[in-house]
């Protein structure tokens, strides 16, 4: 063994890849989680070692719901918080209790393609549905309802990855409505919900459910740490029960009980808000200085300012193939991610997606300059 890999992604030395979805390593609170750490190691209580409560730990849930009624400006019902191990274990628990191969689900075109990886593992008929500039598009999402079965649709309803948009209240409405006319779940990806740059978006669409058919999911990935492994469900109590007395948390008590405990205490020392305001004060400079420079270097991308989230989505005229496109910038130790791999159609090959959260404002415009060698 010549070397250990620890995470998840490593980039090769004087390489600049816009394709990597992930927070700055320089930006991760290490200072801030030890501080929480010491705080609730004062306490003296063993019970976080121990196995944990199927629901999530009462005392986490709790501080979670305060944390979020605040920043949503709505209360939160910690009954309605089901503790998971990040939006990624979510959806495949979800998966397991709720399809069966052969089954459909819809999700947006385009979509996050590590999430139709989870589905195709559960073997299930993926159907993309197209979105505009306001997210889904309700005329044709009621087309597809009234062709196919879908067990759920898989939504990113704000500042959506890969396309930035955000769905407006009237759309959530109207499907929240679609979903009890032809009876299928809404889960709905919000990872970004609370890293906005400009003006708050719209309620997490648990807020719009009427009828007991949105799950809501949400994670302290984009804005704490990913290898914290932690999130939650926020949905009604009678759509969480099925996970609560699901047999793998019979088996091994509720997620993430230690981790959770830490967050609860980061949560109470006021430093979760802290960091998430500082991430999107930095976060908005580095989406600032990527679309000016992509304007400025490669006037031939068409895009639109992102008012949160990570990502900037852009095309080029039709027929250009940015898989092509791609092979040739890594010449220039530049990459980025192809439109292919967030469509379920194998289309919107002239599409391209950057992340502006992962390298800091010099480097953005050094691999602005290098792809601009083989991009006008």
């Amino acid at each position: 063994m010549t070397s250990v890999e620890i995470t998840q992604v490593s980039t090769k030395k004087g390489w600049i890849d816009f394709g990597i979805g992930q927070p700055d390593v320089d930006l991760l609170p290490l200072a801030q989680l030890a501080k929480a750490a010491a705080h609730r190691f004062k306490l003296k209580d063993r019970n976080i070692l121990q196995y944990g409560n199927q629901q999530g730990s009462g005392d986490f849930r709790i501080s979670l719901a305060s944390f979020l009624g605040e920043q949503y400006g709505e209360t939160v019902d910690p009954d309605e918080l089901f503790v998971t191990a990040g939006i990624s274990q979510a959806l495949d628990l979800i998966c397991a209790l709720h399809t069966r191969p052969g089954d459909t689900v819809i999700v947006e075109e385009p979509s996050y393609f590590l999430a139709l990886r989870i589905f195709a593992d559960y073997k299930l008929n993926i159907i993309g549905t197209p979105i505009d500039e306001n997210g889904l598009i309700i005329d044709a999402l009621e087309e597809k309802l009234a062709k196919y079965n879908p067990v759920f649709i898989y939504t990113i309803p704000t500042f959506h990855n890969p396309a930035g948009v955000t769905l407006p209240v009237g759309r959530r409405k109207e499907l929240v409505r679609l979903s009890d006319k032809y009876d299928f779940l809404i889960v709905a990806d919000e990872v970004y919900q609370m890293l906005y740059y400009a003006s708050k978006p719209p309620l997490p669409m648990a807020y719009y459910d009427a009828s007991n058919r949105v799950i809501s999911l949400g994670s302290f990935s984009k804005i704490l740490a990913p290898g914290l492994r932690l999130g939650w469900m926020h949905a009604r109590p009678s759509l969480l029960e099925p996970f609560i007395s699901c047999g793998y948390l019979d088996s091994g008590g509720g997620l993430n009980p230690f981790v959770s405990s830490i967050v609860s205490s980061l949560i109470k020392l006021g430093q979760q808000k802290e960091y998430l305001n500082f991430l999107k004060q930095t976060y908005r400079t580095r989406m600032t200085t990527l679309t000016q420079a992509l304007r400025q270097h490669i006037p031939a991308l068409q895009f639109t300012d992102p008012q949160g989230g990570y990502f900037i989505w852009s095309c080029l005229p039709e027929g250009t193939d940015t898989e092509i496109l791609l092979a040739a910038a890594r010449k220039h130790k530049v990459g980025f991610q192809t439109g292919i791999r967030f469509s379920s159609a194998k289309g919107l090959r002239n599409y391209l997606r950057f992340c502006f959260a992962f390298y800091g404002e010099e480097q953005l415009l050094k691999g602005v300059e290098r792809l601009s060698r083989i991009i006008r």
